[in-house]
């Protein structure tokens, strides 16, 4: 009996993939930008991917919600799975309810902070006031900014400081739910303490979603995140568990990059 428990112990353990990458390229025109990605990424965990500027990281983020498609003369082969079906075959819109993103710059709405808020839920048909202030507070206290703006809601978000706004953009992303939220250099260009309230945010996000990090900031990756990839070339060199990564890689180059000798 107690094997049997502890089996199901191990089993509970085993993180279920959100996406999977099997043979992935994609072209910008002539330029081959990402080259055989073989990726997964599992439920409850924070991935990060690290490499040099123009190595494919963005790019690859973008495609986890087919944003990459907005460029002109891209075309791609292979596949990409989510949640058991392939990409391609999910509405865009459907998609990007259930998949978040948060941008390197704040980009808050023109709006009042709870209209920022409000915006997603708001789009998906929900107009009962009650409902709506409760899903604002829910993902304000979400993003541990309620108590910083709880009695400004109806203030322009272009007043909170960079790292309000960047916590007011994941308030935002949360307000529809999402099963995955894409972080494309979420904290550059925040300040220190604005950056570790942000680090801390994510860890404790990562109970209920899988969040995907592109970062170019070691530690931040080496504190933050369960999983790193290193991309080099538009290729995936090495992907492991992050404490793996940043001290046992299994290739030089990986090795190279974590201890600044290039990149």
């Amino acid at each position: 009996m107690e094997k049997d428990t502890e089996h199901v112990e191990r089993v509970e353990l085993i993180k279920k993939p959100v996406f999977q990458t099997e043979d992935f390229h994609l072209w910008y025109g002539d330029t081959h930008a990402l080259k055989n990605i073989n990726l997964t990424i599992h439920e409850k965990e924070v991935t990060a991917i690290i490499g040099p500027s123009g190595c494919g990281k963005s790019t690859y983020l973008k495609t986890l919600n087919r944003m990459v498609e907005l460029v002109p003369g891209v075309k791609t082969s292979g596949k990409i799975v989510y949640q058991n079906q392939a990409l391609s075959d999910y509405p865009v819109e459907e998609l990007r309810s259930r998949v978040g993103m948060v941008f390197q710059k704040p980009t808050p709405f023109p709006k009042s902070i709870y209209e920022n808020v409000a915006y997603g839920p708001k789009i998906h048909g929900i107009r009962n006031k009650l409902i709506l202030d409760e899903i604002v507070e829910k993902s304000l206290r979400g993003a541990y900014i309620w108590d910083e703006v709880k009695d400004r809601l109806h203030t322009n978000a272009y007043r909170l400081s960079g790292g309000q706004q960047q916590r007011l953009c994941i308030a935002r992303c949360l307000a529809i739910e999402p099963e995955i939220i894409l972080m494309d250099e979420p904290t550059s260009a925040l300040d220190p303490k604005s950056t570790l309230k942000v680090e801390e945010l994510i860890r404790d996000l990562k109970d209920k979603y899988a969040i995907t990090i592109v970062t170019h900031n070691m530690q931040q990756a080496a504190r933050i995140s369960d999983r790193t990839a290193f991309f080099l070339d538009g290729k995936v060199v090495e992907y492991d568990q992050t404490n793996t990564i940043f001290h046992h890689p299994h290739d030089k180059r990986t090795e190279d990059y974590i201890s600044g000798r290039f990149g």
